[in-house]
């Protein structure tokens, strides 16, 4: 009996010891549900989200098909500088009417630009650049077929509003890169404008002698079918489907990216408010972005205006033989005016095509400049030191040189004028929030394309009377501009893109 009391007791004691080890091996299980239960509480915002996946394979294949777009936009543009000649030819037109062709196309750039962005900010910015691929692709199509005047510039006319949508590819894209690497990404944009200049350039030289430039145009074409079947590989801003309330959506495109990337999404859920005010004129005007808004319009008015009118203008001076130069190629020395009238019909020379194709390569000669700048100086130093230099550039194309020293003074002035608009492009996307980013960019781009509809009537028609007088209002606009720049309220170096206002 004393033996099985013995026992019991032994027992006892024994359970009470292993219950003693098992209560404190029981703590950190309730600590690790505890810790689930506030994971689970967790938050994160998309600007976290893109920022903790960072840069990887998604990017890549953004930077190479929205980079793209940039080739179509400037095809389209830099059509206008190669077929002027031939367009003067065939319809027997005058200095302004060539010009006009330019204006209108930069007319249905401006009248969509603004309808653009608030339907990128209202419905998405997916639908929008896609359907500019379409509708440029399908008019411009269609201006081959051109069988007068009117016709033909009434064509380019509805190009010009595809590639209003087409522009806001720049939005999309900027919206899904991490905040260090947009000061790198965004200004190598420029490669894909370059190629683009020289695709419709080396299709000039090889196609319109032997096929003409109704071939070239249909020829041209091409890159915007091919972009139309690969846009599908690219989604949805998540920033916009935030804010229009489609969290579901968004945290889908996150994870997509996150997995292309190999990299994770922030713990926790996705949450942010959605903005019902979306697309909405009056944050562009608010007294937040009121200031910004308008330097930022007259910013993007001298971009298009020089840009424009430093390829109008060589394209002109070349056609025309209105350079100083001591070593003319003697098949230039046609003048446009004779005494019996106007030489309707000077087709570019081989030499012509060169020169035109190595001011193209100026564009992207000193991106590393443009890159090194933006990270040192930031966005506005930038744009006003560019702004400055672009206007001595200007007034020097009057002094009397070589076609060398034309091509070099050519060559770096494509390079400032393009970084100019590169930047002005970057700062745009960063400075407005989600809310109204589109619809900034939108009116920013209808007010550039003012500078490109009044570029032509002085860069093709004031240069016949005058070079000095042609180049000096955009060195003038230049230095003005550099002011204006130099007066912006914000810079956006390093800051994250604001969601609302």
């Amino acid at each position: 009996m004393a033996d099985g009391m013995k026992t019991e007791l032994v027992s006892a004691i024994h359970l009470q010891e292993v219950e003693l080890q098992e209560k404190p091996a029981d703590k950190p299980q309730d600590c690790e549900n505890n810790n689930n239960n506030n994971s689970g509480d967790e938050t994160f915002t998309v600007e976290e989200a893109v920022e903790t996946i960072g840069f990887g394979r998604f990017h890549i294949l953004l930077f190479v098909i929205m980079g793209s777009s940039n080739i179509v936009e400037a095809m389209e543009i830099m059509l206008l500088a190669v077929v002027s000649p031939e367009i003067r030819c065939e319809w027997r037109l005058e200095d302004w009417q060539v010009a006009l062709v330019s204006t209108m196309v930069f007319l249905g750039f401006m009248v969509c630009g603004v309808l653009g962005g608030y339907l990128a900010d209202r419905y998405g910015r997916w639908k929008v650049v896609f359907a500019g691929f379409v509708w440029s692709a399908y008019f411009s199509l269609l201006t081959s077929f051109a069988p007068s005047y009117g016709w033909f510039i009434f064509l380019r006319s509805m190009v010009g509003c595809g590639v209003a949508g087409v522009s806001q590819g720049f939005v999309l894209k900027t919206e899904f890169i991490p905040a260090k690497y947009r000061a790198y990404l965004l200004p190598l944009a420029t490669i894909f404008w370059m190629i683009g200049s020289m695709l419709i350039i080396i299709l000039g030289m090889l196609v319109v002698p032997t096929l003409g430039w109704r071939w070239m145009i249909r020829i041209s074409v091409a890159p915007s079918i091919i972009l139309i079947f690969l846009f599908k590989f690219i989604p949805e801003s998540a920033r916009y489907n935030v804010s229009a309330g489609n969290i579901e959506a968004a945290v889908r495109t996150l994870q997509k990216i996150a997995k292309m990337n190999r990299a994770s999404l922030p713990p926790g859920r996705l949450v942010e408010p959605a903005v019902k005010e979306r697309g909405s004129w009056r944050i562009l005007l608010g007294p937040s972005f009121r200031r910004t808004s308008l330097l930022l319009w007259y910013s993007w008015f001298v971009a298009s205006f020089v840009y424009y009118g430093s390829v109008l203008s060589s394209s002109e001076l070349l056609e025309k033989n209105l350079l100083c130069v001591t070593d003319a190629d003697q098949e230039h020395q046609v003048k446009h005016r004779h005494k019996d009238g106007l030489c309707y019909c000077i087709p570019f020379a081989l030499s012509d095509y060169q020169t035109l194709l190595i001011s193209c390569l100026g564009e992207v000669a000193l991106i590393p400049l443009n890159i090194c700048l933006l990270n040192v100086i930031g966005r506005k130093m930038s744009l006003t030191v560019m702004q400055l230099i672009s206007a001595i550039l200007f007034m020097l194309l009057n002094i009397c040189t070589t076609m060398f020293g034309f091509t070099i003074l050519l060559f770096l002035l494509r390079s400032l004028v393009s970084m100019n608009f590169n930047v002005v492009y970057i700062y745009t996307a960063e400075v407005y929030p989600t809310a109204a980013r589109s619809l900034g960019m939108g009116f920013c781009t209808s007010f550039s394309r003012i500078g490109g509809m009044i570029a032509p009537f002085i860069a093709q028609v004031l240069m016949s009377q005058s070079v000095i007088q042609a180049l000096s209002p955009f060195a003038v606009a230049c230095v003005v501009c550099a002011l204006g720049n130099f007066l912006l309220p914000i810079e956006t170096k390093g800051r994250a893109l604001l969601q609302s206002s």
